[in-house]
């Protein structure tokens, strides 16, 4: 954990959009429904502690600082979307008829939710690091929380998702 408190908080958030997309990649070449499951789980893992993070640090830090506010507008509802296929992911398991297809479409989710961020000079990113925000401060924040709650979901399972934008759905 000490190498990723270094991080500022782009190089962390860029850091677990390339985990997870490792991970999507082994779920795809996977064979046998316990290994599956295992990355599947890992995958909701990362996601959940990740969407959180950036939640409770990252977007409220942006908020009012950034060029486009519809960016992150739009970056709570692809979390909520996100949330409710890790619910039924969670819920699920290998033999379960859409259990593939949903790991597939949380997969295609994530690549559009990280593109917004991580598009040269209009994504998210790039106009929080125009903004001025403060990344390594960032980054401290985010590594702690992380390893906080990394550590809380590995003990005491993912907690069911809570959803922001999403008033009429339910996980």
């Amino acid at each position: 954990m000490a190498e990723t408190a270094k991080m500022d908080a782009i190089a962390l958030l860029k850091k677990d959009h390339r985990t997870v997309e490792d991970l999507f990649a082994q779920f795809e070449k996977a064979s046998g429904d316990g290994r599956k499951e295992k990355i599947a789980q890992q995958i909701c893992l990362e996601l959940s502690v990740h969407a959180q993070i950036e939640e409770e640090i990252f977007y409220p830090a942006c908020e009012g600082k950034i060029e486009d506010e519809d960016l992150l507008k739009e970056a709570y509802v692809e979390h909520d979307g996100a949330k409710v296929l890790i619910a039924e992911i969670l819920g699920g398991e290998p033999s379960d008829e859409f259990y593939d297809a949903k790991v597939k479409v949380l997969k295609e989710e994530i690549e559009h939710h990280v593109e917004e961020e991580e598009k040269r000079m209009e994504g998210l990113f790039s106009q929080a690091r125009k903004a001025g925000l403060d990344m390594d401060v960032l980054g401290e924040e985010l590594a702690a929380r992380k390893a906080e709650l990394t550590s809380e979901f590995e003990t005491s399972g993912i907690p069911t998702p809570k959803l922001t934008t999403m008033e009429q759905a339910s996980v």
